[in-house]
């Protein structure tokens, strides 16, 4: 039976979405778990999976058009009937099944930004153009629907441009020996995503010790109580669990700088979301813990269970990476003293948390005593905090990861 494959709907407030580019051809079987095309919207770009095997006999939508949720973009088979290596579109259709949505699992990505942070609108094929031709599309004017960029655009845009000066002769250096391979979707999106964000955003960094010897027989004696049925309590959750407390106590730091046309806005988020970096086969995303700030440890460490099992399963959604002012990347577990993070595009502070280390401070006679020092770096966005509101912020943090009863608590 010939089906229909339509824009699927990935998350809870999308209406439509960027059909950015189709990963199957007309003609082309594909397998459960192929990626069949990537959809961009405002917030990130996905590639959708088939959830069976099929043949795709025709596109209906080509790449870089916008498209409602739930609008047919391709037919397909699950046996293959009907396809052709350049199907006709038939003028009456044999049947008329339900639209189904072969596709719906999604791996999502941030999307594609300008120079300032901006979103570009542009299709695949004027990216490539532009790429080719050596013009950076952030100084396009695009003619397409809300200003999306068409490969007219970056051609006339080559044209206008001053004509370059001959750069000087070098010698020409042969390249060393290796295996140079594409970037996947999700690789791409976020060296371009990041680059952006250190390159626009005045970063400045702070780091210091937190003594964490009761810290980490607290969390000893929580996993002892094998009976219980709780959820095992690890270092992330109790560092979760203490930049909550500090977010609830400082809500200052719930903020984000907006890059919006009139010269950038303040925007006051005051969900208490949290960041939480986690390392899947894919690559390292960043989904938001909702209400971070005032769970329980218990509620936390279990959010935080079942949204890192759905981050390296693939099954994340658009909803989950909106939000959160603040993330925590916990790389202690890697044999790293500190870690300086770059800050996530959208927000404005990451906390880069490395191991736990066994080192000999003096007491106040100066006698050496055996500390478990935990090193964090807190990377700040200079725009929206100066180094004594962010300082204040890392010290409620150490606090309570040196008072760690306090968190047993809800803020």
């Amino acid at each position: 039976m010939v089906r229909e494959l339509v824009m699927p709907k990935l998350g809870l407030t999308m209406t439509e979405g960027v059909l950015a580019e189709w990963r199957v051809s007309p003609g082309q079987p594909f397998r459960s778990g192929d990626v069949l095309l990537v959809v961009e919207t405002d917030k990130i770009a996905s590639e959708v999976e088939a959830d069976s095997d099929g043949v795709l006999i025709e596109t209906t939508i080509p790449a870089g058009e916008t498209v409602a949720v739930g609008t047919p973009i391709a037919r397909w088979s699950a046996n293959g009937a009907g396809a052709a290596p350049a199907p006709e579109p038939a003028e009456t259709p044999a049947a008329n099944p339900a639209p189904t949505p072969v596709a719906t699992n999604a791996r999502p990505l941030p999307a594609p930004v300008r120079a300032n942070g901006e979103r570009i609108l542009s299709t695949p094929l004027a990216r490539r153009r532009a790429e080719g031709l050596g013009v950076d599309l952030g100084t396009v004017t695009g003619s397409g629907p809300r200003g999306r960029i068409k490969v007219a655009d970056v051609e006339a845009a080559a044209q206008t441009r001053p004509a370059p000066q001959p750069a000087p002769q070098v010698p020409k250096v042969e390249a060393s020996a290796g295996e140079r391979s594409k970037p996947t979707t999700l690789q791409a999106t976020i060296a371009r995503r990041l680059t952006a964000a250190k390159r626009d955003v005045p970063h400045f960094y702070l780091a210091a010790e937190a003594e964490v010897t009761e810290l980490a027989a607290l969390r000893d004696r929580l996993n002892a109580d094998t009976e219980s049925g709780l959820p095992r309590i690890s270092m992330t959750h109790l560092v979760l669990a203490a930049v909550g407390r500090a977010l609830a106590a400082m809500p200052e730091m719930d903020r984000v700088w907006d890059d919006e046309p009139s010269g950038g806005a303040i925007l006051s988020l005051g969900q208490g979301d949290i960041g939480m970096a986690v390392d899947t086969p894919r690559g390292l995303v960043a989904p938001v813990l909702r209400g971070a700030a005032t769970l329980p440890l218990d509620r936390l460490a279990a959010e935080a269970a079942s949204l890192t099992r759905r981050a390296r399963d693939g099954r994340l959604t658009e909803e989950d990476f909106q939000g959160g002012a603040v993330t925590v990347s916990n790389a202690g577990m890697h044999n790293v003293t500190y870690m300086t993070s770059i800050i996530n595009p959208g927000q404005s502070s990451i906390l880069g948390v490395g191991s736990v280390r066994s080192v000999f401070r003096p007491d106040e006679a100066g006698a050496p005593v055996l500390k478990r020092e935990l090193g964090l770096v807190l990377s700040a966005d200079h725009r929206l905090f100066d180094g004594v509101t962010a300082l204040a912020f890392l010290n409620r943090i150490i606090a309570g990861l040196e008072r760690p009863l306090r968190l047993l608590r809800a803020a």
